[in-house]
């Protein structure tokens, strides 16, 4: 039987719910990674240093867990698909503002307010598909979901490359403004939660502080467990165009360079669909552990494969590895997460691990330079380390592969 076959089966109403939260975690990831391709563009227009653009990076990141708090909270008050579609309109809209920022000052100010909204997709998405499939289907879209964001990535690597030429960076965050078409298709074909209706109908709701009694110790575990991930993943992605053009010495806008990005996306896309799928038969934490363990010996390959076919390859089989431990995520997470907290828990964990992790490229950075200049060794040192920390992290946490949703939760 295919690892896959749980999404075959799933039915036409479940299908549109699983595609518009990986649309919207695509398009959500799109709109963030476009800035990062115009940075030197940018910096150039409003006659500043590349660092002061770089603030913008930093405060969207700052600003993901006071989204994902804010909208978690409201779709699990008032319902997941509501909450997701505003969510989606808001993201796209200071997308769009960004291409008409008059100054840095703007320009700061409107990628914090995309952060907020950027924060809350992942958290409700995730729960609106989880909840919305059987309990055997949840590794296998887990992957799924979780792919959105190499999907994302590569989409703005490509939009960059075909149109920056013709339309300006202005013109690129006008383009970015396109996911909000994406409100019609889930207004149209996604239904609300049946969980969350079911829950609505009960007694009244807790509030935060009453939901969170007894469960602050998990709260923190997977705050730190997101942490061990983002540095996991930002530690094989931030800083990898500096390495080819540091160590391997390629012009930054080559086809080559192009070509090495591509081959990570894709093998990220691979990645997460195998081992979410994987994490179905053998358990969340085992598939997590395996991925996070198999990218050690990659490394070498990843950074020291010596000939563009070897580092290609390396680059593909580290992003399997790393995206292949993301790709359970979604299925973990949702799974660990109290039904009252369901909304707000998984997302609010996700983005404080990812603004823990922030330090991440500058470390890199720092080890780097006290070993003259080699990004090789620095990245190459970080990978191996933080997965390590991951590995032990799953090994000592909890685990609710299969937990019932809705009547079914104890």
């Amino acid at each position: 039987m295919s690892l896959l076959a749980p999404l075959r089966e799933l039915d036409t109403v479940q299908r549109h719910t699983v595609l518009a939260s990986f649309l919207g975690w695509t398009l959500d990831a799109f709109d963030y990674f476009l800035l990062t391709f115009v940075i030197v563009t940018v910096a150039k227009e409003f006659d500043v240093g590349t660092a002061q653009i770089t603030y913008a990076l930093f405060l969207t990141l700052a600003a993901r867990p006071l989204g994902a708090l804010l909208f978690g909270r409201l779709a699990d008050r008032f319902g997941r698909r509501p909450i997701l579609m505003l969510d989606v309109i808001l993201f796209s809209l200071f997308e769009f503002a960004t291409a008409f920022a008059s100054s840095l000052t703007a320009l700061l100010v409107l990628r914090f307010l995309f952060g907020v909204a950027m924060g809350g997709e992942w958290g409700i998405g995730a729960s609106l598909a989880m909840e919305s499939i059987p309990a055997k289907a949840r590794g296998a879209v887990s992957g799924l979901l979780q792919s959105g964001y190499p999907c994302g990535f590569f989409l703005a690597a490509l939009a960059n490359w075909l149109l920056v030429d013709h339309i300006g960076w202005r013109g690129l965050f006008v383009v970015g403004a396109l996911p909000a078409l994406l409100v019609l298709y889930i207004r149209r074909k996604v239904p609300e939660s049946a969980v969350w209706q079911e829950g609505a109908r009960a007694a009244k709701r807790p509030g935060l502080r009453e939901a969170m009694r007894g469960h602050w110790k998990l709260a923190i575990y997977l705050m730190l467990l997101m942490m061990a991930f983002n540095m996991f993943s930002h530690g094989s992605q931030d800083m990898y165009h500096t390495f080819e053009e540091v160590n391997l010495h390629l012009p930054t806008g080559s086809a080559t360079a192009f070509v090495l990005v591509a081959l990570l996306n894709l093998g990220a896309l691979a990645g997460g669909l195998y081992f979410g799928a994987l994490s179905e038969r053998i358990g969340r934490r085992k598939a997590m552990m395996i991925a996070a363990l198999l990218a050690i010996p990659v490394i070498p390959l990843w950074m020291y494969g010596g000939s563009l076919i070897l580092l290609g390859v390396g680059a593909f089989l580290i992003q399997v590895m790393v995206q292949g431990a993301w790709g359970v995520v979604p299925s973990h997470l949702n799974e660990l997460s109290p039904a009252a907290l369901r909304g707000t828990l998984p997302g609010f964990a996700y983005q404080m691990g990812n603004l823990l992790a922030a330090v991440t490229a500058t470390a890199q950075t720092w080890l780097a330079q006290r070993h003259g200049g080699d990004f090789a060794f620095a990245m190459a040192l970080w990978m191996v380390l933080v997965a390590l920390l991951l590995t032990l992290l799953l090994w000592l946490g909890p685990e609710a592969r299969g937990v019932g949703f809705g009547h079914r939760e104890s």
